[in-house]
């Protein structure tokens, strides 16, 4: 396997450049196409259903400004991915809200490079579930990008959180292309004696012997604890020195409601690194 389209979320926001940088060198590595959407913030269903008034002043000139955002947004990409030279990219505007315009394009993309929800920097065109509703719906592995901190290699000492589910086998095989160009991986197994028969009676040696025959260097670490995992997983990140941590993403989608399981919440809100997420 091998990302052969990226697909970024671009926004006025402060961390959008970050995102174009990381999505960029991940297509430059991969020889990948590259492609910057930014979304208006309007259902497309309002569009396809005739429900907006060319005659409503107040909502042409509030319209107008999602649209100039998103164009500012697309023409700020652009000149990233020139600078940083990607030999193939392209911009698009999407007329929806992020879930739906990036989950939709997410679809025909092997990798989508998004952010952290930032409660402090709210959006016209972004609702605060987005990074949970495209782990859940865009049937793609997601780069989630945290709202602070600066990263200056991601990949290169990854963390993968190993429970043996079908989440995390996803997450892993999903990762491949990144691992394949790690200096070393580190697999955390967590608790496995709750789960012996997924694990076997030595943790994390399947799953080892299976990236070494991809060429991949990994250091395997079984760890009890009896606190959350989610909190446990960073703080190992940040002792391991981790660069990304790459994990399954546990939940289910009720209409628009994201209900997520313990670790998946508690990483999507308390992110310190970089998080690779499969569903």
């Amino acid at each position: 396997m091998a990302y052969k389209t990226v697909l970024v979320h671009v926004d006025e926001s402060a961390r959008s450049e970050l995102r174009v940088q990381i999505a960029a060198d991940i297509a430059k590595a991969e020889s990948a196409h590259l492609i910057g959407t930014a979304v208006t913030g309007v259902s497309r269903f309002i569009y396809q259903d005739g429900n907006i008034s060319a005659s409503d002043p107040n909502l042409t000139i509030h319209l107008n400004f999602l649209k100039e955002r998103a164009e500012k947004a697309v023409a700020q990409f652009n000149a990233s991915a020139e600078k940083i030279g990607v030999s193939s990219y392209e911009s698009m505007i999407a007329n929806d809200e992020a879930g739906g315009g990036i989950g939709l394009q997410a679809r025909y993309s092997d990798l989508v490079v998004i952010g952290q929800t930032n409660r402090e920097e709210p959006s016209p065109s972004v609702l605060p579930d987005f990074p949970e509703y495209i782990v859940m719906n865009s049937g793609r592995p997601v780069l989630i990008i945290p709202y602070a901190g600066e990263f200056k290699t991601v990949g290169k000492r990854p963390l993968i959180s190993w429970d043996a589910s079908r989440e995390a086998t996803r997450a892993l095989t999903d990762a491949l292309p990144l691992l394949k160009r790690a200096d070393l991986v580190q697999i955390a197994i967590f608790n496995p004696k709750s789960i012996p028969d997924a694990h076997g009676e030595q943790p994390g040696a399947d799953i080892a012997l299976y990236l070494a025959r991809h060429g991949i260097k990994v250091e395997v670490s079984v760890h009890k604890t009896s606190t959350d995992i989610g909190n446990a997983l960073l703080s190992l990140a940040h002792d391991l020195d981790s660069d990304l941590l790459i994990m399954g993403g546990y939940g289910h989608s009720r209409f628009r409601e994201m209900i997520m399981g313990g670790v998946t919440r508690t990483i999507l809100e308390s992110m310190t690194i970089p998080v690779f997420m499969s569903h």
